[in-house]
C-alpha cells in the first residue's frame, strides 16, 4: 500500500485516467441526450452501440430497488444521466 499523500505509481496512473475518460465521455454523451433527446441520431447512433446494434423497444427492467421499471431505453438511459450512473446496466 502507498502512503497518503504520495503520487500514484504509473499503473496506478493508467487505471486513474482510464476511468476518468470514460466518465467524461458517459457525460458528454448524456449531455447531447438532454440537449437533442432520443430522437436525434447520434444520440441513437450511441445507443445502438451500447446496445450491439439494437436499441431495446421496452419495457425495460432493471435491478436497481425502487427503480426497477422504465418504460423504453430512452427512460432507462436519462435515468442514468440525471443520477450519474453511467454505468448502471439493464
Amino acid at each position: 500500500a502507498q502512503q497518503p499523500g504520495t503520487p500514484l505509481s504509473d499503473q496506478e496512473y493508467h487505471q486513474f485516467f482510464k476511468f476518468l475518460r470514460i466518465t467524461i465521455q458517459a457525460s458528454t454523451a448524456c449531455h447531447l441526450r438532454e440537449l437533442y433527446g432520443c430522437k436525434n441520431s447520434l444520440v441513437q447512433r450511441l445507443d445502438k452501440y451500447e446496445n450491439h446494434g439494437v436499441i431495446p423497444p421496452g419495457p425495460i427492467c432493471s435491478e436497481l430497488p425502487g427503480n426497477p421499471f422504465f418504460r423504453n431505453f430512452c427512460t432507462f438511459s436519462l435515468y442514468r444521466c440525471i443520477t450519474k450512473r453511467y454505468f448502471l446496466k439493464v
